[in-house]
């Protein structure tokens, strides 16, 4: 499970300069997308008719799934962890950041047993976190937050469905999660130790597209970014409304749904600004999270490129 399910000079200007500004695709920005708070905006979008014909959502069940199309050519975006982006752009298929739909403020925990009390008691246990997903992210940063190195703890690489179980059998000294499972552990006697609260702005939700669709289809991702931010205002302004009709679609309860909604930061327009800037944020971040996934073995080579991110494509103003 990739993802963490939701309870279940810029480029532009570069493609400019190569003379393929404004030469449309000819189809529908076929985007992936699958259950997250973060990307509820353009379920909203979808659902209230703003998200234009020149659009189109490939919904699945996990992260994985829009990996694996992205990586087949089978659509031209998604909305992912900025890690997944990485992973799939070191794969060979070249991704462009062109949104940020929300930051971890507390979604992302590392649950420990109750003699646990400090990060510095860490050491000598078994950690559970699944290594290829956001989890693994937030452990290895935990880690190196605490001064603790990679030997003076186990990693036990689990996918995320199977902690519980372990948690269960006693294999576990501690789990790097994400809800429900945080939840689940906390239920069976865990102890929320730690979580991305703590670690401020490191674990990001992207949306991506490729960069040859940025190139020609530059006006189907602007009309992408429109429907996000139309939905967010909706999701911001009309939060009785919006948090009934995510739980209705996610069939679970509203105060699941607000609980997921204080563990991130949705940014606004200004804020996306900022974190895409040249050499800002999500570039900082992309290098350094590429340089640890790549010193860890999860991927072959950390990011090559100038750029990982663009903010040209992002909406002038919104209402």
């Amino acid at each position: 499970m990739h993802r963490r399910r939701f309870l279940g000079a810029s480029l532009a200007a570069g493609f400019a300069a190569l003379g393929l500004s404004g030469c449309d695709a000819g189809r529908p920005l076929r985007f992936g997308i699958h259950p997250w708070i973060g990307y509820e905006p353009l379920y909203l979008a979808e659902e209230f008719g703003w998200l234009p014909s020149s659009v189109t959502l490939q919904k699945g069940q996990s992260a994985l799934d829009s990996m694996e199309l992205l990586s087949s050519g089978a659509i031209d975006g998604a909305a992912l962890t900025l890690d997944e982006a990485i992973r799939v752009h070191v794969d060979g298929t070249e991704l462009l950041v062109v949104g940020v739909t929300n930051v971890s403020v507390g979604a992302d925990v590392l649950v420990v047993k109750k003699d646990i009390e400090t990060l510095d008691a860490l050491r000598g246990r078994r950690i559970g976190a699944e290594m290829s997903s956001v989890s693994g992210i937030l452990l290895l940063n935990l880690l190196a937050t605490a001064g603790i190195e990679r030997g003076e703890v186990t990693i036990v690489d689990l996918p995320m469905d199977e902690h519980v179980a372990a948690w269960k059998q006693g294999d576990l000294d501690a789990v790097a999660c994400y809800e429900p499972t945080a939840s689940a552990m906390v239920g069976l006697g865990g102890v929320r130790l730690f979580d991305s609260s703590q670690l401020p702005e490191t674990i990001f939700d992207v949306l991506v597209v490729t960069r040859k669709f940025a190139a020609l289809g530059q006006g189907s991702v602007r009309d992408l970014l429109e429907a996000h931010f139309a939905g967010l205002r909706h999701l911001v302004r009309n939060q009785a409304d919006s948090i009934y009709r995510v739980a209705t679609r996610q069939g679970t309860s509203p105060a699941a749904v607000r609980s997921a909604l204080a563990s991130v930061m949705l940014p606004d327009l200004a804020s996306n600004q900022r974190y895409l800037a040249e050499n800002g944020r999500i570039e900082r971040v992309a290098r350094d999270l590429s340089r640890m996934l790549e010193r860890e073995g999860l991927i072959p080579r950390a990011l090559e490129v100038d750029r990982f991110c663009d903010s040209e494509f992002l909406p002038r103003s919104v209402a």
